[in-house]
């Protein structure tokens, strides 16, 4: 396969938006981790779903 220039300019963009997306995943889930919890427990106090 010929490697010219848009071929990796190319491969560098998925790698990027790769690297975004597992960034965002992190982002995500360690907010949850320190966030979710409240949710919980008021869900836990009031027998109920919030909307």
């Amino acid at each position: 396969m010929y490697m010219d220039a848009v071929v990796i300019a190319g491969i560098a963009t998925v790698l990027l938006m790769v690297v975004f997306f597992v960034g965002v995943g992190i982002f995500i889930m360690r907010d949850q981790k320190t966030h979710g919890g409240d949710e919980q427990k008021k869900q836990l106090k009031t027998g109920g779903k919030t909307a």
